[in-house]
């Protein structure tokens, strides 16, 4: 083997050899490491601070304008229509005893005319049967006059008066009947809807209009009947005249994008709960709903309007509000004391959409947990988020 070949044998292995000493010592001087346990965190959580507080309880329903007072408008005789107010048009005010419509007079005239007439012949016939009646008991008394002449002498009497009493009733009738021609506005009021004009043929009892008073505006709330527990809705009893009370009832509504509130009262409460719903009927009723308020731009409380209420119910003393986040399960919160959660059962007195009342089983100033909590367990530790706007600390 000649040199030039040794050396391309030995090369590579010196090369080889160098390198497997390079790799132990690089393991060899390699830093030892240190193993060490994860550390878990404790979870943070948000949380909110316990405030006792008063608070009035309300209860929120809806519902439509109704009048208090609603009547058809009925001639009571029959004729031509002479005369219509202006005021009896669809959505026309009118006040109470201002005539509305008039119907033609001369028929009405005629009838009272024959009835005085009638009057006048009845009381000459009862002017001759007392004549007669008399002469048959002076003759009877002289044994001149039967019996049977006495006793047609007395009915021919009895019947003259009988025909005068039906001459004054026909007319008392005919008076009133000419009357009656002109109808008046039995309270002050609005029209719904006319149906009749000048010229018209109108029949005795025939509809010509729908008024309604305006003195009042009512709107009939349906109540749960979970709910009549945190109101006191007036109840009649029978055989009690006492005044019932009378919770103030808030109407909101929007008209034109904007809204507008009317403040009235609980008046009355209906006789029967709803079978099928289970609620009961209350009745707001808001004065004068037609009148200007003063400083204020806001439209009447017009009959069909659609209206969101609030009745204010009981007061609540010392109470705490908590979002729903902070129940678990039915009256359950967790509260931090230390950095632990800790279960605690509370009073519910009412759950709302959005809050829950509490009160009992909180103190003022304590903390508690409004963030959701898997696999809660009572004393396991926690962080406590930092002021978000929400949570307090």
């Amino acid at each position: 083997m000649s040199k030039k070949k040794s050396i391309k044998v030995i090369l590579p292995v010196l090369v080889i050899a160098l390198g497997i000493v390079g790799l132990v010592g690089m393991i060899a001087a390699r830093p030892k490491v240190e193993t060490k346990a994860p550390e878990v965190q404790p979870p943070l959580i948000r949380v909110m601070s316990a405030t006792t507080q008063d608070l009035q309880l309300k209860v929120t329903a809806q519902g439509s304008v109704a009048p208090r007072t609603e009547s058809s408008l009925v001639p009571e005789v029959s004729g031509r229509v002479e005369w219509v107010s202006p005021a009896l048009a669809p959505g026309g005010f009118f006040e109470e005893g201002a005539p509305l419509l008039r119907i033609e007079r001369r028929d009405a005239e005629v009838a009272l005319r024959q009835a005085r007439a009638a009057k006048a012949r009845a009381q000459s016939e009862v002017r001759l049967a007392r004549a007669n009646l008399k002469r048959s008991l002076d003759l009877s008394e002289q044994g001149v006059v039967s019996s049977a002449e006495l006793d047609t002498a007395k009915n021919n009497a009895g019947v003259a008066e009988a025909m005068l009493m039906e001459a004054e009733a026909q007319l008392e009738r005919a008076a009133t009947d000419l009357e009656r021609t002109e109808i008046v506005a039995p309270f002050a009021g609005r029209v719904r809807d006319k149906r009749v004009d000048v010229g018209q043929f109108v029949n005795r009892g025939t509809p010509v209009a729908t008024i309604y008073s305006v003195d009042f505006a009512e709107v009939r709330l349906p109540v749960p009947d979970d709910q009549l527990a945190y109101v006191d809705l007036p109840l009649h009893y029978r055989g009690e005249s006492d005044e019932p009370m009378q919770p103030t009832v808030v109407l909101r509504a929007r008209i034109a994008g904007s809204e507008y509130e009317w403040e009235g009262k609980i008046v009355r409460t209906e006789g029967e709960i709803d079978p099928r719903s289970r609620m009961v009927h209350a009745v707001a009723q808001v004065a004068n709903p037609y009148a200007r308020s003063s400083g204020s731009k806001r439209p009447p409380l017009a009959v069909g309007l659609f209206v969101e209420a609030e009745i204010l119910g009981r007061e609540l003393r010392d109470v705490i509000v908590l979002p729903r986040a902070a129940i678990r399960g039915k009256d359950r919160v967790l509260v931090v004391e230390d950095d632990t959660l800790r279960f605690r059962d509370v009073e519910v007195v009412r759950a709302e959409r959005e809050n829950v009342i509490v009160s009992g089983g909180l103190r003022d100033g304590e903390l508690v947990a409004v963030s959701p909590i898997e696999a809660a367990v009572d004393g396991m530790a926690i962080r406590i988020a930092p002021n978000d706007g929400i949570a307090m600390r």
